[in-house]
């Protein structure tokens, strides 16, 4: 399995000059924990993540700490004060970060996460954002390797483009919040939905895609008042 196997396709993103306020609506309505910064010619550089901007209300709670603490910690240097106090993506994002072709293979994946100590990774082709592949995405690929296929898996590629395009074209439910693995035909899905009617269309629609010889639906309904993941 590939990167490309098992990436969220859809990938909610911004550019340089967008909001702080904007972006953490952004997570909140697509529940989603963050979101890449890409350029005009949309090559990825940079991710704000909800770290990034609880760094922020930390840094308000901070705000009174006492003077003789600061001479132990050396202060604050001046790219936090911008990444605590900017209003823009470009002056909160976490600059250049690690990417990986869609061809790229679980295992490497899972070691880039694991070295830099990050969530998430962007996936791109020609070096222009296409996908982003998260630990969740990458546990569920990873379990799912070790059943042995009983189709090829470019026929296991082109169901699941078919089962996100359905999803997309023909209901309500946000694909960037779930996460689809199709492995020997049998689909399998994770995340949340706002409903049991959206977790029942997520379950026709794969039914309904050929190719498909099994659903095992996983999906899971989002709590009230829930922000993002």
């Amino acid at each position: 399995m590939q990167a490309i196997d098992i990436m969220t396709p859809k990938v909610v993103s911004v550019g340089p000059d967008a909001e702080v306020r904007e972006i953490a609506q952004l997570l909140l309505n697509h529940h989603i924990s963050a979101v890449p910064v890409v350029d005009e010619e949309h090559r990825v550089i940079g991710i704000v993540s909800e770290g990034d901007l609880m760094r922020r209300v930390k840094d308000d709670e901070d705000h009174g700490r006492s003077w003789w603490l600061t001479l132990f910690t050396g202060g604050k240097s001046d790219s936090d004060y911008v990444k605590s106090h900017g209003r823009k993506a470009y002056e909160v994002m976490t600059p250049n970060p690690m990417t990986v072709e869609e061809n790229t293979p679980l295992h490497t994946i899972a070691r880039l996460l694991e070295k830099h100590r990050i969530k998430r990774v962007p996936v791109v082709r020609d070096s222009k954002l296409v996908g982003i592949v998260s630990r969740a995405n990458l546990l569920q690929g990873m379990a799912n390797a070790a059943v042995a296929p009983t189709q090829s898996p470019m026929d296991d590629r082109k169901v699941r483009e078919a089962i996100l395009k359905e999803l997309e074209d023909n209901t309500s439910v946000q694909i960037e919040s779930i996460s689809l693995i199709v492995d020997g035909g049998v689909v399998e899905i994770w995340g949340l939905v706002e409903s049991q009617e959206q977790k029942q269309a997520v379950t026709v629609a794969a039914e309904n895609i050929s190719g498909v010889m099994k659903v095992e639906n996983h999906l899971g309904l989002m709590p009230r008042g829930l922000g993002y993941l």
